[in-house]
């Protein structure tokens, strides 16, 4: 079996190319994908080559893990699978390229226990449920955010989950491409805030640099969660941090129970999903197509519609 993928040559080169597929076995699944997202925070540093050095990373390479669509076969294990809409972090079986994380495909293999059974109806906007729960994930481990660094996706849902819980946030934003979009909270520029008693600060930007601002604003024994990706070191003056006796803590990977929170929320009502992918492509655009969801401010998530592709 074979399979039309994002490519990433090499930095900033991506070609659409047709790669073989290692066989599924007995507990494997073959997805048949419809949309798949850009991740903009380390699809990003996999595009221009300044991701850290983890297991499997190196080019060529099939990028992405938020890809949604149908089981059309399985192993013997996972027969049950079958016809079932679902949301899959990727794969590494692609022969020819590494899979990292893999799921910018027509067709993805991978093991059944990895991928998570959709609720029907929600087309493209599955992509968001990793982003989703990755926010309800760094909310879990501390007090909800007063103040979020960062206007893109990942600042929004958790402007939108701190909202549901009863808080509302004040969001930093220093692009005025993304100071819109804010509904029962407020968008402002760092420099116009003289606010200095904020309890729990989350970093949605990736900005290395963050900390000592978001010192500087924070009130004693308040927390900093740094819920992005960083791909230099971070570092602050310890001076003011000490003051202040600062926390600081590091989101990491969602766990199921944070998605299984996320489509309750969704499923509800108390958490909209509304008006976050700006970008749909069809997936032959996309050797053109995906730079530019690293490079256009407007674009908060570019969705690859893979339906019309064999």
């Amino acid at each position: 079996m074979d399979t039309l993928a994002v490519v990433v040559e090499e930095p900033e080169r991506v070609a659409l190319r047709r790669l073989a597929l290692v066989p599924p076995d007995a507990d494997d699944v073959v997805v048949a994908v419809d949309y798949s997202g850009i991740s903009m925070g380390t699809e990003k540093l996999m595009y221009n080559g300044t991701m850290p050095m983890f297991p499997g990373m190196g080019y060529p390479l099939v990028p992405g893990y938020e890809a949604v669509g149908t089981v059309i076969d399985a192993g013997a294990n996972a027969q049950a699978m079958i016809g079932k809409t679902v949301f899959v972090p990727g794969s590494s079986k692609f022969e020819g390229a590494r899979g990292l994380f893999g799921g910018q495909a027509r067709h993805v293999i991978t093991g059944a226990a990895r991928v998570i059974p959709m609720p029907d109806g929600m087309g493209e906007q599955a992509v968001l449920m990793s982003l989703a729960a990755t926010a309800q994930h760094a909310v879990v481990g501390g007090e909800m955010p007063d103040l979020i660094i960062g206007h893109g996706v990942l600042g929004r849902l958790l402007a939108r989950i701190a909202l549901a819980a009863g808080v509302e946030p004040v969001v930093w934003e220093i692009n005025d491409a993304r100071m819109s979009g804010a509904e029962g909270y407020r968008v402002i520029k760092p420099e116009s805030d003289e606010r200095r008693d904020y309890r729990s600060i989350y970093d949605a930007s990736g900005d290395h640099r963050i900390l000592d601002q978001a010192v500087m604003h924070m009130t004693r024994g308040g927390e900093i969660v740094l819920a992005g990706f960083y791909s230099e070191p971070l570092s602050f003056n310890f001076a003011p941090a000490f003051r202040r006796e600062a926390r600081i803590r590091i989101a990491t990977e969602f766990q199921p129970d944070d998605l299984a929170t996320c489509f309750a929320m969704v499923g509800s009502g108390r958490l909209s999903l509304e008006g976050l992918v700006t970008h749909r492509v069809p997936a032959a655009d996309a050797p053109t197509e995906y730079g530019r969801a690293f490079s256009d401010p407007t674009c908060l998530k570019m969705v690859f519609d893979w339906r019309n592709i064999a």
